[in-house]
């Protein structure tokens, strides 16, 4: 790094500049075991938007009994009130499970939210409790109030390539689904590799099937695990079908508390790592963002699983 490392490489036919869309604070904290003291969650995500991140999904408004993990949203949210006019652009969207969240998260005066759908049934009625139809009737009413209010909406749609329970996933089936969530009224469309099965091949087959039913590829971000190390793979190839927006968590953190298949989100900092050695600009700080990770990790007493914190930080990875 001090040595002007990565040495940037461009590729013409690549995007000139990506959208992190960092999911740490949520994704990653989510599914750890022990609950993480507000205060720490607040600290961790001023470190990310110092470091450059303009996008930091910060909690979700889900019931604590079913992810205990983020029962604080109500008390983060308020300690982040002043972070937007210190990094202007910044957003600091919100995860809403159904319309009861959304009035949580609408007294706090939020401007984006998440809704998270799946593509698969079995998946559906793990996690929502319900069938997948019956959450995307769920999800109209929340996504349908949220934008009247003025805010941004994404939509979240899990097993996109792989389900550990049913197998392989048909692009045909995801893209019904990603087409009704983005007619629906969400802006985006995050496409979730959730177990981490995807291969580039997959990827592109998916992402060409999404060009064919008229989603262009700015409407559209891609979420990948590492569970068999092809999260950057996979991202590459998203980057040559045209996506601009990729999802990560700092440090690796996270999974799924619904699919004990699922490890580690891919890491930001191996996703800036190669970006800019692809010379694409992210707006991020690689050394501050190393910090920042390599901060939660020792707060959470364990290595950071990134191999870019490991090379950079050290022995405080």
């Amino acid at each position: 790094m001090d040595l002007g490392l990565p040495a940037p490489v461009p590729d013409p036919d690549l995007p000139a500049e990506v959208r992190i869309h960092e999911v740490g604070p949520r994704d990653g904290l989510q599914n750890e075991s022990g609950l993480v003291p507000v205060e720490v969650k607040a600290e961790f995500i001023a470190r990310l938007a110092a470091a450059g991140l303009r996008t930091v999904e910060a909690t979700s408004f889900v019931h604590p009994k079913w992810v205990p993990q983020l029962a604080d949203a109500e008390d983060l949210v308020p300690r982040l009130a002043d972070l937007p006019a210190r990094h202007p652009g910044l957003r600091l969207p919100v995860l809403v499970p159904n319309e009861r969240g959304l009035d949580r998260a609408l007294v706090h005066g939020v401007g984006d939210i998440a809704v998270f759908a799946s593509a698969t049934e079995t998946f559906a009625r793990r996690n929502l409790n319900r069938s997948a139809d019956e959450a995307m009737a769920m999800f109209e009413p929340v996504v349908r109030r949220a934008t009247e209010a003025g805010l941004r909406v994404r939509g979240y749609l899990s097993m996109c390539f792989g389900d550990p329970w049913e197998g392989p996933v048909p692009p045909e089936q995801v893209i019904g689904f990603g087409v009704r969530l983005l007619e629906m009224g969400c802006e985006e469309l995050s496409l979730g590799d959730t177990i981490g099965v995807a291969t580039p091949g997959q990827v592109g087959a998916l992402l060409d099937g999404f060009a064919r039913a008229g989603v262009p590829a700015g409407r559209l971000a891609v979420h990948f695990h590492d569970t068999y190390g092809q999260a950057l793979s996979n991202t590459l190839a998203a980057l040559r079908a045209g996506i601009t927006t990729v999802d990560a968590s700092a440090g690796g953190l996270g999974g799924c508390p619904y699919a004990k298949s699922a490890t580690g989100n891919l890491a930001t900092e191996d996703l800036v790592w190669m970006l800019h050695g692809l010379g694409i600009r992210t707006g991020v700080d690689l050394r501050a963002l190393v910090e920042a990770s390599a901060w939660m990790a020792d707060r959470l007493g364990r290595p950071s699983p990134s191999r870019t914190v490991q090379a950079l930080a050290g022995g405080r990875a």
